[in-house]
């Protein structure tokens, strides 16, 4: 019985989960979990690269004690990227997505480069201010050295592939989510490219997911869907093509797959996106801020910082607001539901709003934007259950405007990944929608990491059969 290995990292954690098919079910084991964090460096949120880098070898090494593995795959969140010189070692620093470097490059671009719907008609790419397309011109104007030394340009997983193989392969899945690609062609805009003044000789040619990388301790390193919700796409039990699906996390990506892109006025007023998925498939979906709110204000009760090194001070004065906050209590996820259930607060938050993305206090932004639309939650209970009942009802509007845009009607909302088993948020769901919702598998993401390798490894023929395997 062949043992895989699916390395899924999000923006807080990071899980290496073991699967293997049993009487033609997917079994997993999960074999490590660590802590990703940020740190502030030169002024800027970033990713602590060389303890991301010990963590994911650490797992791997957990997971080969206890298992014979037969090939290795990681997925990470999208966007984010290093630099390497001639020599292969990193330039600067993996600024973080979340960080304020990107503010006001989209106008720039758009008044000196290129209008956002002729970008959009290009790449199919949503404008979100943490996209690569901005990261890279503001890293541009910052450090333009930076960019004249590199040689090399490689998305977070793809340089954890080159940490542990020592070979540069890039990724279609998760180089889509830059806005540098060619949606219909599914490679690189090169004169998009040379039009941002961005050095061509580091965009290197893009695999699809299935390719084999290298090899780490004498195992096979395979690319699954390296962008996470492509991974967690694939792993959706979807009864027919009338359901919507939700990759419920961190963030929440909501929509559908498609054999080609939508790229339309409508489409781009609507701000949908069209990224990239495994066998050159297009995941169609609108980016919604999702249980980044939940987890930011769970922290801030906590007394947790998100990034290392960053000021507490407006998290503290914002929680003194609350009537029933108790100082030096643990919160949990849990309990922060069970409180939301209690209270009978119903005033609903833009979740969408910029001012969520990264705030000096999540419990201040909601606070202050539930006031401006007519009252402020008053106690925890109060401001978990506007969070909760914003982000249902942000789920109810994208679903609406999708079908809108399809001319579709849909009849189902199939949620996978963490978020699937918060059973408050899916009621609520329900009841905005107006559609069945069904859950899980909560391991979406490595499960669809793993059914890549499985289809390469022989388990199954191909994406229908590993369907069906979720599903029993």
């Amino acid at each position: 019985m062949k043992n895989y290995l699916a390395i899924d990292i999000g923006a807080s954690s990071g899980r290496h989960i073991v699967g293997r098919v049993e009487n033609g079910k997917i079994a997993l084991e999960e074999a490590y979990r660590f802590v990703n964090s940020q740190v502030r460096r030169g002024g800027h949120d970033c990713w602590d690269v060389e303890k991301l880098v010990d963590s994911v070898k650490a797992g791997i090494d957990a997971a080969m004690e206890k298992f014979e593995i037969e090939s290795i795959g990681i997925d990470t969140w999208g966007v984010d990227f290093v630099l390497l010189d001639a020599d292969g070692n990193m330039i600067g620093d993996a600024v973080a997505y979340r960080d304020a470097r990107t503010a006001g490059a989209d106008a720039e671009i758009e008044a000196g480069v290129i209008s956002f719907p002729d970008l959009y008609a290009r790449t199919g790419i949503q404008k979100a201010s943490y996209n690569t397309i901005y990261q890279l011109w503001a890293l541009k104007k910052e450090h333009p050295g930076q960019l004249e030394r590199a040689a090399h340009f490689l998305m977070m997983p793809e340089y954890l592939n080159y940490r542990l193989t020592g070979r540069i392969v890039h990724e279609y899945t998760d180089s889509s989510t830059t806005s540098l690609l060619d949606a219909v062609k599914k490679d690189w805009d090169f004169d998009l490219i040379e039009k941002l003044g961005l050095p061509k000789r580091i965009f290197g040619k893009l695999e699809m997911p299935g390719a084999t990388v290298g090899e780490y301790k004498g195992v096979k390193v395979v690319l699954p869907a390296l962008h996470d919700t492509g991974s967690a796409y694939l792993a959706v039990p979807a009864r027919d093509d009338r359901a919507v699906y939700l990759s419920s996390g961190t963030w929440s990506l909501l929509g559908v797959e498609n054999d080609r892109p939508i790229a339309t006025e409508a489409s781009c007023a609507a701000n949908f996106t069209n990224e990239g998925g495994a066998w050159g498939r297009y995941r169609y979906l609108k980016n919604i801020m999702g249980l980044w709110m939940i987890q930011s204000i769970r922290r801030e009760l906590n007394g947790v910082s998100y990034v290392e090194g960053k000021d507490a001070g407006a998290a503290k004065s914002a929680l003194a607001r609350l009537a029933d906050y108790t100082p030096g209590r643990e919160y949990s996820f849990g309990e922060l539901e069970a409180l939301a259930r209690e209270s009978a607060f119903d005033v609903t938050v833009d979740v969408n709003d910029q001012r969520f993305m990264n705030p000096a206090s999540m419990t201040g932004e909601v606070v202050s934007a539930a006031a401006e639309k007519g009252a402020a939650p008053a106690t925890v209970g109060a401001l978990m259950q506007c969070v909760y009942k914003s982000l249902a009802a942000c789920y109810a509007s994208a679903i609406e405007t999708l079908s809108g845009i399809t001319g579709k009607t849909y009849t189902s909302l199939n949620i996978v990944g963490g978020g699937s088993k918060d059973r408050y948020l899916n009621e609520l769901t329900a009841a905005a929608t107006g559609l069945e919702v069904f859950t899980g598998p909560v391991e979406g993401t490595a499960i669809g990491n793993l059914i890549v390798q499985m289809i390469e490894g022989g388990e199954f023929a191909d994406l229908a059969s590993a369907r069906a395997a979720i599903v029993r």
